[in-house]
């Protein structure tokens, strides 16, 4: 059985938004590079603050940048 996961589409945002450093979002948003870097790796789960500041800063709903569930994080896998 898969354990749930809260996941996120942190890295791909970044990109599209003129390619954003770690550096310039966790600016942005009052963390460390380190914060990002663990985020994007599905190391760290945000608080609900930083979830929405995160969103904030790419002018994005909440779901549009974090997910939850089994086949979501499955399908960000390719599996």
């Amino acid at each position: 059985m898969s354990k749930n996961l809260v996941g996120n589409h942190i890295r791909k945002l970044r990109f599209e938004y003129n390619e954003m450093t770690q550096q310039q979002l966790a600016d942005k948003v009052g963390v460390t590079r380190q914060t990002i870097v663990a985020l994007e790796k599905g190391n760290y789960s945000p608080s609900l603050e930083l979830a929405f500041r995160i969103a904030h800063a790419f002018s994005l709903h909440l779901e549009e940048v974090f997910f939850y569930g089994e086949q979501t994080l499955k399908e960000e896998d390719g599996g």
